[in-house]
């Protein structure tokens, strides 16, 4: 049985910090399995990792993008072991955990989503890192494990992919007339037609 030792004054103990971060973990997590119940193992198997490697992170470094490094890398990983499974690539299973719109707001975010899904998992990744979860190009360049130029032109192209998608006219807004939902998601991209 071990000891915990205390932070040191003025820091907290990042076990504390652990709650804070569950749902941005979730929701990248959804991002990047599109399955709700598989986001859930990959969050839970992301705090064991981290739990038990605790001793490995710097403290006064950004917990939040420590996890997010954690739970990327644990993405990938599972995603190597499992190539030999049979994929969705028509989305029948996906589709069919999917809620009718009761509303406009729900229908613009379906639109949203659809082109949302058709981007490439290195689009889509960066999109929720720099976009949805509001990390700066230099932490999601650590945590992607890439140059900050290359977040930049993937986010770039990203957003201009989805601008297509869309069938967005040359500056008009992406987020015109649309949802709370759809804002969250990505909002803090400032996403416009290029």
């Amino acid at each position: 049985m071990s000891v915990q030792q205390s932070p040191p004054s003025g820091h907290r103990d990042p076990r504390d910090e652990l709650p804070e971060h569950l749902p941005a973990l979730r929701a990248f997590a959804i991002s990047l399995t599109r399955n709700v119940a598989v986001a859930d193992d990959l969050v839970q198997d992301t705090i064991v990792k981290a739990w038990t490697n605790f001793d490995k992170f710097t403290e006064g470094t950004n917990l939040r993008a420590w996890l997010f490094t954690i739970l990327r890398n644990t993405f990938y990983s599972d995603k190597r072991k499992h190539r030999r499974e049979v994929p969705d690539p028509e989305g029948i299973h996906a589709a069919s955990l999917f809620v009718k719109p009761a509303h406009d707001g729900h229908l613009a975010f379906t639109d949203f989503r659809a082109a949302f899904d058709q981007l490439s998992p290195e689009h889509r990744e960066v999109l929720i890192l720099v976009g949805a979860s509001g990390f700066a190009y230099e932490d999601a360049a650590q945590m992607m494990g890439v140059a900050v130029g290359t977040v930049k032109s993937r986010a770039n192209r990203a957003r201009a992919r989805l601008a297509e998608l869309l069938g967005l006219e040359k500056g008009e807004e992406i987020f015109s007339g649309v949802d709370g939902q759809t804002m969250a998601v990505m909002s803090r991209s400032g996403m416009t037609a290029a």
